[in-house]
């Protein structure tokens, strides 16, 4: 009996020195999570033996039993490290076609030649599907799918709105012979210009310029005769050069005195003494279609871009051009359109959110990195590869997204290390050593006794 006690021992401080070594081993792998070897003495006795005499059995090794407990956090420079802080596990397939899921706490994540993120295993990894504004359109298990980070370009969009707000010298001089001299092409028929790069429907640019001409501010007599014009401005526009007509739904271009001298139909700025914006004509700056002779590269030809001075009839408001005694200052220009745009990164929030970025400054939403909770964390099933498996014991899984209820949040660029305490380890090493050697003595013992008993005569 006593034999097989000790021997009972001898297994116990192997197994002890097996576990301690494992950990020692993967103090360095990412996501490791330590194990503790767990112990039970062994007691067995017969319907009618005496308790209070009856001597243990030896000892078993109940559980090894995994240590969830968290890793300390390494940041890095690759955007697809990541790290869990808190509860969850990541969740990868072997191929984008499996169902058969496993769990991982180590993020270090790549892509593959097809794009996919997937692990230095090759497990894809899992995400919930997004709506345009980044919000989950499901969160459960089920519906989760291969993340991919696309090689497409971001879709181009045609300009189709122009919003330009700036400052008219007051007191400017008026150019001798305006409107109808205007000449885009010589610059003593207008007083000032500005430049945007606007984008057809292809995402080509193109470069739009906005011609500045102070109206006469006295009368013509005509013929045709004009009133004077006070505090107003003209207008004038094109295209790559070309020049473009505004659209002119009253038909008073011609008497209004917003005709250049090319037939180039303007509009006109009007301001107050006070340098205020309070009227243009005609009530909506329009091109008309650029056309052909613009567009000449396949682009939808009826492309047409609205000119928005922000009038407000009512107030001046902080968003209208106006008419000061200052030097002339374009303080915004902006349009609508969008180029071509190639991806240029990713990022990753703290709620698993994955967004694109282009080039052309749009950003798009992909996926959300999926997160799995257990009921029992140590129920899972050991796979290798840092990986995990559901067991009957671990319970079902539950999916949910980062940050919400008991999940954890995810850090990008970052790794979470392993769990393992090397001082307390080594320490264990030394504890489990002089256990193995206190029952490999209590063996030599043993055999000692049989021998003296077999030399009896």
């Amino acid at each position: 009996m006593s034999f097989n006690i000790a021997l009972s021992g001898l297994n116990a401080a192997q197994k002890d020195l097996d576990v301690t070594s494992n950990n020692i081993a993967n103090v360095n792998t990412v996501g490791f999570k330590e194990s503790r070897a767990e112990f039970a003495d062994v007691y067995a006795a017969s319907l009618l033996a005496g308790a209070k005499t009856k001597v243990g059995d030896g000892v078993i090794t109940s559980e090894v039993a995994q240590q969830f407990s968290q890793g300390s956090i390494q940041f890095t420079q690759n955007a697809l490290d990541l790290a869990i802080t808190g509860n969850g596990f990541f969740a990868t397939v072997p191929n984008i076609d499996s169902l058969e899921t496993s769990y991982t706490r180590a993020g270090q994540f790549k892509l593959n030649a097809d794009n996919f993120v997937v692990n230095s295993s090759g497990g894809h990894l899992l995400g919930f599907p997004v709506n345009a504004d980044g919000s989950s359109s499901s969160v459960s298990l089920t519906t989760t799918k291969p993340i991919r980070i696309p090689t497409a370009s971001g879709a181009p969009m045609p300009s189709t709105e122009v919003d330009i707000r700036m400052n008219l010298p007051a007191g400017d001089a008026y150019i001798t012979g305006a409107p109808a001299s205007f000449d885009p092409t010589d610059t003593g028929t207008f007083n000032y210009s500005t430049s945007v790069t606007i984008y057809d429907s292809l995402g080509d640019s193109h470069i739009m310029t906005y011609y500045f001409v102070k109206d006469n501010p006295n009368a013509v007599t005509g013929p045709p005769a004009i009133a004077a014009k006070p505090n107003q401005w003209l207008v004038f526009a094109s295209v790559d050069g070309i020049e473009v007509d505004l659209k002119d739904p009253a038909g008073d271009s011609g008497t209004d005195g917003r005709v250049g001298s090319s037939g180039i139909i303007g509009g006109r700025l009007t301001f107050d003494s006070a340098g205020d914006f309070v009227a243009i004509s005609p009530s909506t700056f329009n091109t008309v279609d650029l056309g052909a002779g613009i567009l000449s590269n396949g682009a939808e030809i009826t492309q047409e871009i609205v000119i928005d001075f922000n009038l407000d009839s009512a107030n001046a408001g902080p968003n209208e051009p106006t008419q000061f005694a200052s030097n002339f200052e374009v303080t915004s220009l902006q349009q609508d359109g969008l180029a071509v745009g190639r991806l240029t990164g990713i990022d990753i929030g703290s709620d698993g959110l994955i967004r694109a970025t282009y080039s052309n400054g749009t950003s798009q939403p992909l996926s959300r990195i999926a997160l799995v909770n257990f009921a029992n964390e140590q129920g899972l099933t050991q796979v290798g590869g840092t990986s995990w498996k559901e067991s009957l014991i671990s319970g079902n899984g539950l999916a949910g997204e980062a940050g919400s209820g008991t999940f954890g949040l995810i850090n990008s660029s970052a790794l979470e290390q392993a769990n393992v305490n090397l001082t307390t380890e080594l320490i264990d090493l030394i504890s489990a050593q002089r256990n193995f050697q206190a029952n490999s003595r209590a063996l030599e013992v043993d055999n000692q006794l049989n021998q003296t008993i077999l030399q009896i005569r």
